[in-house]
């Protein structure tokens, strides 16, 4: 879409008229169009490319900003609207007046008894593409009136209150991307590096969404045209344990395997060439998740990458790149995990329990190891005490980075109703498009490790209360089913992907 009007491609035919004075007119008009036509297809993949990448910029909005439907994307930034951004257009589009009347702007006289052919009139045949993005930009409108309107009544779920940026228009967007969301899952590649991964260990999350996008009905389509997205199902986890040497330092083996996977799909398929991979996406847990899309140039600059170690100072970006939450699922089930007291039954101030991963955790430690009864930090637990009961005993857990930004403790604080206290640099916390963490959770820099006690103790118990309150609200966005339920992780991780694909639109060179 380009000024509000469709971008669409019509084919022309030449008609026969009654008027002598147009013949040379619609002579030569075909000729400039195929011109114009050829001029657009010889586009190199550099002039493509800096197109798609108008997206990353997109101009970010105040959260009472003139959009109603405006997502956050960091507790950094501002939120970012759902708004219309573009894949390479066709710059040989005419105004749709001049192409179907093209006597309108004629400078000769029109002989009075001027008929157009019935064929002129003949309206616009749109592919099954242009009728995907036409539904997308329903969608956006519907978002974008979310506010004006009255909540929709669910079943299952209401979105309300401040843990959301914008509840109403996060409950119209969920319920717009149920109605109409389709992904395909290319089936090339053989298992354990594709179709496979982990589903019993902190990078659980791989292989839980793997197996259930394979298994969905509701969103996976097996018609790739009628596809808003296209997944590419290899795991990095199984990348590094099947591909990569151990003590080799050598990255290629893995960068070759992603790279020969794209060739094989890009020239099997038209789908990856057709909009260099904006509309493609990716999924990794595993810390080498960035290092692996860097394996081919625009599966990192334009497709959609979905990762746990979501850190800008590593080229995460927020406005195309999608945070999930990094989950240990030890047995592979949360049952058992979930539920803790309530906010008056938990004596600790602040837990942690963990190994010196980090210069972020050797400073949390410095500071406070055993030093302070209401800051409990700790390396090893003593024998007998267990780490899920010491996490429902403390109103605040600390959650600092290890080597990496993203942390599994997040999701253990959130599942037993403690507050998460996030200790990090350059890290976007998940579907923070969506959530407001400074609602439900307190961000600590690394600057102010050694104030932490007083940070917490400035917090009031009303204000504790409604945050501990929150946690519980938002839990569900994080759990783990089998088969997956509305609104859980896996819902949500398909929610970032649609909002990231309502930012641009797909433009067919045919």
């Amino acid at each position: 879409m380009v000024n509000g009007k469709w971008n669409c491609c019509t084919s022309l035919r030449r008609d026969s008229i009654a008027s002598s004075s147009m013949k040379p007119f619609l002579v030569i008009f075909p000729l400039i169009l195929v011109v114009v036509f050829g001029i657009v297809s010889m586009m190199n993949p550099k002039e493509r490319e800096e197109i798609i990448d108008l997206r990353s910029e997109a101009v970010l909005e105040d959260v009472n900003g003139i959009h109603n439907a405006n997502f956050n994307h960091s507790l950094a930034s501002t939120p970012f609207p759902v708004q219309l951004m573009q894949t390479p257009p066709q710059q040989s589009v005419i105004n749709e007046k001049e192409v179907l009347k093209p006597w309108i702007n004629s400078t000769d006289p029109l002989n009075e008894t001027y008929v157009p052919h019935t064929r002129m009139k003949q309206q616009k045949k749109f592919s099954i593409l242009d009728r995907t993005e036409a539904g997308l930009s329903q969608a956006r409108a519907a978002i974008r009136e979310a506010n004006n309107m009255n909540q929709t009544q669910d079943p299952d779920y209401v979105p309300i209150g401040p843990m959301y940026w914008n509840a109403k228009a996060f409950h119209r967007s969920y319920l717009q991307m149920e109605k109409l969301f389709k992904v395909f899952v290319y089936e090339e590649g053989e298992p354990p590096v594709f179709h496979n991964g982990p589903c019993k260990s902190i990078y659980s999350m791989e292989g839980n969404f793997i197996h259930a996008i394979e298994m969905n009905d509701k969103f996976r389509t097996k018609d790739p045209q009628k596809a808003h997205v296209f997944f590419l199902p290899f795991s990095v986890v199984m990348l590094v344990r099947f591909v990569y040497l151990r003590e080799s330092r050598d990255f290629g083996p893995i960068r070759k395997t992603v790279a020969d996977y794209i060739n094989v799909i890009s020239e099997k398929y038209p789908y990856w060439n057709r909009s260099l991979g904006a509309d493609h996406f990716m999924l990794a847990c595993h810390d080498w998740g960035p290092e692996t899309s860097f394996s081919v140039p625009y599966l990192h600059k334009n497709s959609i990458r979905v990762l746990c170690n979501a850190n800008t100072s590593e080229r995460f970006n927020p406005a195309k790149d999608v945070s999930f939450p990094e989950i240990n699922l030890q047995t592979g089930s949360i049952n058992g995990f979930l539920g803790g007291p309530s906010a008056s039954q938990r004596p600790i101030l602040a837990f942690f329990a963990g190994g010196l991963h980090g210069y972020i955790r050797s400073i949390l430690l410095d500071h406070w190891e055993n030093k302070d009864q209401d800051i409990m930090v700790q390396q090893y637990l003593p024998k007998g005490v267990s780490y899920y009961e010491m996490l429902r005993k403390s109103k605040y857990c600390l959650c600092p980075s290890g080597y990496e930004v993203a942390s599994p403790r997040v999701v253990e604080a959130i599942y037993t109703g403690c507050v998460p206290v996030l200790i990090s640099d350059h890290y976007v916390p998940p579907f923070s498009d969506v959530l407001n963490w400074k609602a439900f959770s307190v961000e600590v820099s690394v600057e102010d490790i050694p104030k932490l006690k007083d940070i917490l103790m400035r917090i009031s118990p009303t204000q504790y209360i409604r945050m501990q309150r929150r946690v519980g609200q938002i839990r569900r966005h994080f759990e783990v089913h089998s088969p997956p339920k509305r609104y859980d992780v896996f819902h949500m991780i398909l929610h970032s992907v649609w909002l990231r694909r309502l930012n641009f639109r797909v433009h067919d060179d045919e």
